[in-house]
């Protein structure tokens, strides 16, 4: 009997070992699944790390130095930058400026299609022609501040754009159409409208055109003052004093680089002047209709990182323009061309807060 009880407690003891190495089996297999675990994370996250660090190369090549082309290039890096692609980090920029030359624009353009970029910038319109002209690859090309892209031949379809092309125009119609209506309701004096042009720029052209066809209706006449350079810009305003009762500018690139000579003359002479964006009022013309350049820049931008990070083909992006339009006055030009700022034309400002320039 006492045999038995100690073969019976023996049995126990045994079964107790065995129930033991057989957890700590359990756990050692536990934690090598668990470090497999980790190893596989640390992988995803060096990989993840890896992909981050990626570096890109891009281009962009800026018709001329004036605050709405620089502001559209500002956006176009602030959006880069908010996703990631940080210049000095892991985005090389090859920021060239042809400063109005059209010889200079096709060099640069020339350049830059024999260099290896991933992506190619164009602001403005000659940029964008001499661009798409010289890249003959498969490189994609964003253009931005391009009045009208199928006009400039540098797409066919802003829908389906196709190839490597896309971008955005900074020109809305409808905006041209609202300023003429502006002045021509709240500036009845306003028989003639002085517009100093540069005609060798199809985008002038085909704003001038616009704003034409808008005044006919009212019986306001559009006067020209022609220039071929930006050191012609003060003459021709000059010749406009007494000739007209305002003056007017469209997304003229060589016009808008002499603007601060207008600013004078309009007021040396308490001539209303009307420009076609933002930055030009904000530098002292009176009123447009019109949005931020930099945020015309930060869009392309993001059309840019649908490119570069997210594989997207440019010719599957439509090419866009700017929907939200506002007129945007200024207080201090009002005052400087002698202009009585009314109840009636803040009203057609929809965002007083931001769109009264003080």
């Amino acid at each position: 009997m006492k045999r038995k009880k100690i073969w019976i407690g023996l049995s126990l003891c045994m079964m107790l070992v065995a129930a033991g190495c057989g957890n700590n089996n359990a756990a050692v297999d536990s934690g090598n699944a668990a470090n497999s675990g980790n190893a596989a994370v640390n992988s995803g996250d060096a990989a993840a790390g890896n992909a981050e660090t990626k570096a890109y190369k891009i281009a962009i090549s800026q018709y001329v130095e004036h605050p709405a082309l620089d502001a559209t290039r500002d956006g176009i890096l602030a959006a880069l930058k908010d996703a990631g692609l940080v210049e000095g980090e892991n985005l090389t920029v090859d920021l060239e400026n042809a400063q109005a030359d059209q010889a200079n624009n096709l060099s640069i353009a020339q350049k830059i299609a024999a260099d290896d970029n991933d992506l190619v910038l164009a602001i403005a319109t000659p940029s964008a022609q001499a661009v798409v002209q010289s890249i003959k690859d498969d490189t994609p090309v964003i253009f931005a501040a391009v009045t009208d892209p199928i006009d400039a031949k540098i797409v066919t379809d802003l829908e389906h754009p196709g190839g490597n092309v896309t971008g955005a125009s900074d020109t809305n119609p409808e905006a041209i159409i609202r300023l003429m209506d502006f002045i021509a309701a709240q500036f009845p004096n306003v028989k003639k409208l002085g517009l100093v042009i540069n005609e060798g720029e199809p985008n002038a052209v085909i704003m001038a055109d616009q704003a034409k066809a808008a005044l006919d209706k009212h019986g306001i006449e559009l006067v020209k003052a022609a220039v071929t350079n930006t050191s012609e810009v003060k003459q021709a305003a000059e010749s406009l004093v007494g000739r007209v009762d305002a003056l007017y500018l469209t997304l003229d690139n060589t016009v808008v680089s002499g603007v601060d000579t207008i600013i004078q003359v309009a007021n040396d002479n308490k001539l209303p002047f009307f420009a076609s964006d933002r930055d030009t009022v904000e530098k002292g013309a009176f009123a447009t209709v019109g949005f931020k350049y930099f945020d015309h820049g930060y869009q392309v931008g993001q059309m840019a990182v649908e490119v570069l990070k997210n594989g997207k083909k440019p010719g599957d992006l439509k090419v866009t323009m700017q929907e939200k339009l506002d007129l945007i006055l200024s207080l201090k030009a009002a005052e400087e061309q002698g202009i009585e700022v009314t109840d009636a034309m803040k009203g057609e400002v929809a965002d007083q807060a931001n769109n009264i320039i003080q």
